[in-house]
């Protein structure tokens, strides 16, 4: 487990003390500086690790949507995230591959969440700023947890007893066993809880940090994974509140800056950018990074037919026949930086759109048609003012938000969650607009294939003595 990493933010709203490496019991002495550890660990959520394809949490984003059906590559570029279209950058076990980099990298969070959480109890300062920090180390933990076990192990229902990840809930250079799936999501559940409760009434500082709404958006993400329709319902429509649907210009502003849908999200200034090493530098054909040079990303011919032409979210992908070489035809466009050539650009992580497809889809798979029906139009009827799903019940409304769910949040990272959790197989299109076979060269994979799971990094294998070569996830 990585040592707790503590940095220096320029940005006022973080209020921190200029620190490179600080004691934890210096650290831990007042609240202030359990704000600074915190503020410190939401910064590591965006910033490079080792290379140009480690960025935070966005890079897992990304990495989940390429290993999707819906998200294709352009050109193979100068080859960064490819092996993870691939499927082939997830099976390797060496240090600074993928596996090894999304272990490290949370890990590295519920470290720093867990040495934040034994710290409190002993720092000087107020209650209310106590329960603050601990609501917030408490859902950074979950949420980590969340992405853990959903990326080492296939989804919940069905895998209750199957192993998932070491499980730890205090600061600790003692290594652990694999948690069951069952234990690791009743832990997510319990920390998801108390820090709903924590976080009732606290003021954010900043859209960076986790606030009660945010907690009970990533509760019913959990509990959407989980099969858990009543709690995914109410949780997503608590998140969103009274948030409406965002404006169509705001939908093709580029997702770059927060609006009034955003829920939670990364501020990043000119000074902590990481450019090349940048989420923007991968997916912003226009951004002069990598998305320019060849891996631009784009949506299937075959999605891209089935928005109708009056949704303004077709507008968001290159129109076929009009792109250029370096934005070539079905580019997304839809996530963008403000300006070319500044990488001034904030990282989505949660917002209203979501929820509310989260709660469309339980109302239906509760049969609660008529409560599904009002929430997917309220929704979709902002993006297609002619879009209309009064007519649809069971089965094929069900089929309609999923429909809705993949082009609503195309890019945002959750294909390979949906793709698990719906135990579906990988079955991408090919032809023109589609995916290049060459490219691409996973086509097909059965449900619940092997090959959806990370390795266990060999660094952990070697290093933790309650993990063998026999815990290994199957090839």
């Amino acid at each position: 487990m990585a040592l707790m990493m503590l940095t220096s933010c320029e940005k006022e709203y973080l209020d921190t003390k200029p620190t490179d490496q600080v004691s934890i019991d210096t650290v831990f002495e007042t609240v202030d500086g359990a704000w600074v550890a915190l503020d410190g660990t939401y910064r590591s959520m965006y910033t490079s690790l080792t290379n140009h394809g480690n960025f935070g949490q966005k890079s897992y984003d990304l990495m989940s949507d390429l290993m999707g059906n819906d998200m294709v590559v352009h050109s193979a570029g100068y080859g960064w995230f490819n092996p993870e279209y691939q499927y082939t950058a997830i099976q390797s076990v060496n240090n600074d591959q993928r596996p090894h980099r999304t272990w490290f990298y949370y890990y590295r969070l519920i470290n720093n969440a867990n040495r934040i959480l034994d710290g409190l109890e002993t720092a000087v300062g107020l209650d209310a700023d106590k329960q603050n920090i601990r609501g917030q180390a408490l859902a950074i933990r979950a949420n980590s947890y969340f992405y853990l076990v959903n990326f080492w192990q296939h989804t919940y229902k069905g895998h209750e007893n199957a192993p998932g990840v070491p499980l730890y809930t205090k600061g600790t250079i003692e290594g652990a066993p694999r948690a069951s799936v069952q234990e690791i999501y009743n832990q997510i559940v319990a920390d998801l809880t108390e820090a709903e409760t924590l976080l009732d009434g606290k003021p954010r500082k900043h859209i960076s940090h986790i606030n009660a709404a945010t907690a009970k958006g990533i509760r019913a993400r959990v509990a959407l994974q989980m099969e858990d329709w009543a709690t995914a319902a109410i949780k997503a429509r608590e998140a969103r509140g009274t948030i409406a649907p965002m404006s169509a210009a705001n939908y093709q502003a580029g997702f770059s800056k927060p609006n009034s849908e955003w829920i939670w999200g990364l501020e990043v200034n000119t000074e902590q950018a990481t450019i090349y090493a940048s989420f923007y530098s991968h997916i912003d054909p226009y951004s002069g990074g990598y998305a320019t040079l060849g891996t631009q990303k784009k949506i299937t011919k075959e999605l891209y037919d089935l928005i109708p032409e009056t949704d303004i979210r077709k507008k968001v992908f290159v129109t076929p026949g009009t792109g250029t070489t370096t934005v070539p035809d079905y580019a997304a466009i839809k996530l963008r930086l403000p300006t070319a050539g500044n990488w001034m650009g904030d990282y989505i992580l949660m917002r209203a759109g979501e929820m509310y497809l989260i709660e469309a889809e339980a109302l239906a798979r509760q049969g609660d048609n008529a409560g599904a029906q009002a929430v997917l139009n309220t929704l979709i009827k902002a993006r297609n003012a002619a879009y209309d799903a009064s007519a649809l019940t069971g089965t094929d409304l069900i089929n309609e938000i999923l429909l809705q769910r993949r082009i609503e949040l195309w890019g945002e990272g959750f294909s390979l969650l949906d793709i698990k959790r719906l135990k579906l197989p990988i079955n991408r299109p090919t032809g023109p607009g589609n995916h290049d076979p060459g490219l691409a060269r996973i086509l097909t994979l059965p449900a619940e294939h092997p090959s959806f799971l990370l390795k266990i990094p060999l660094a952990e294998i070697t290093s933790n003595p309650a993990i063998s070569e026999a815990d290994q996830n199957p090839d």
